[in-house]
């Protein structure tokens, strides 16, 4: 007698994902039982996140991934959000789900989560800072992101990303980067040091003198900041008319005016000449940013 015949896993799960439309909360239809479990879906129906901070995919990389996956298969489902049309969008994995469409894969494992266009932004935002293939300008833009798009403060972020609020700050200076020295940093033309010493340069001229500098003489980064000073003192004489005499800027100074940034979320500068003469500047976006940064300094 021919064993009878067993049920296909999933099919009860098939079914109700095809008959449920969007899930963004608990209360939509059939939330309790899709929301948190892991389901086979075509990879046809599974569609990237528009709003993924990452832009840049190693070719190679997909293509070894893509080995891995047609010998081993997915090891860790991706995460996705349902969608009304019988579509999943990513919230992580897109990776994965490009190495698998390499693979040939026609379906891939996939856990599904729930989250509205808001929450999936955040979470594919904070889920792509901390991997570390992202290069510096992509981790800027997506703090830069989570601060415009999701209302997150700076503290907010740290507790998200784990980073402290320095590092958080540090990034976002990155951004002040003249386009092409901010594109010569993400093609690893110059380190983090290197940018982080052409950010004390306001102009964006002189940025990509540095800049181009740097290329070449292979400057190193105390070449660099020294560089940058002879700069800043040039401009500071030409602007007086007078020789004054100018010094890098004490090591007290410096840790007030990160301080500064971190309680006020605003990239604060802080000159002082020899003398004892200077100026803190804080910038502000708008009223309403002028407004937070008053009732900050107030506290």
């Amino acid at each position: 007698m021919a064993a009878p015949k067993r049920k296909a896993m999933g099919r009860g799960l098939s079914a109700l994902l095809k008959d449920t439309g969007e899930v963004n909360s608990a209360a939509d239809q059939n939330a309790d039982k899709i929301v948190g479990t892991i389901a086979e879906i075509e990879i046809e129906k599974i569609h990237p996140n528009p709003d993924q901070p990452r832009t840049q995919f190693s070719k190679e990389a997909l293509e070894e991934l893509a080995v891995s996956i047609r010998e081993l298969g997915i090891i860790q489902p991706i995460t996705v959000r349902k969608n009304s049309n019988d579509t999943f969008t990513i919230i992580s994995g897109e990776r994965r789900y490009r190495a698998s469409q390499l693979a040939g894969l026609e379906s891939m494992p996939a856990y599904i989560r729930l989250a509205d266009d808001q929450t999936m932004l955040e979470m594919a935002l904070v889920e792509n800072i901390q991997r570390e293939e992202l290069d510096s300008i992509e981790i800027a833009l997506s703090y830069q992101r989570l601060i415009d798009e999701c209302s997150l403060t700076q503290e907010a972020m740290s507790e998200r990303v784990g980073k402290k609020r320095s590092t958080i700050t540090n990034y976002l200076r990155l951004l002040k980067l003249q386009p092409l020295v901010q594109a010569g940093l993400r093609d690893k033309m110059i380190s983090m040091g290197h940018a982080r010493a052409i950010i004390n340069v306001d102009n964006e001229e002189d940025q990509m003198t540095i800049y181009e500098s740097i290329i070449a003489k292979d400057l190193s980064v105390r070449q660099v900041e020294e560089a940058v000073r002879k700069l800043k003192q040039s401009k500071e004489e030409g602007a007086s008319g007078i020789k004054t005499a100018t010094t890098t800027l004490p090591e007290k100074f410096v840790e007030v005016q990160e301080n500064l940034s971190e309680k006020l979320e605003s990239n604060v500068s802080l000159t002082r000449s020899k003398r004892g003469k200077g100026k803190i500047v804080i910038p502000f976006k708008n009223d309403k940013d002028f407004e937070r940064i008053l009732s900050l300094l107030d506290n």
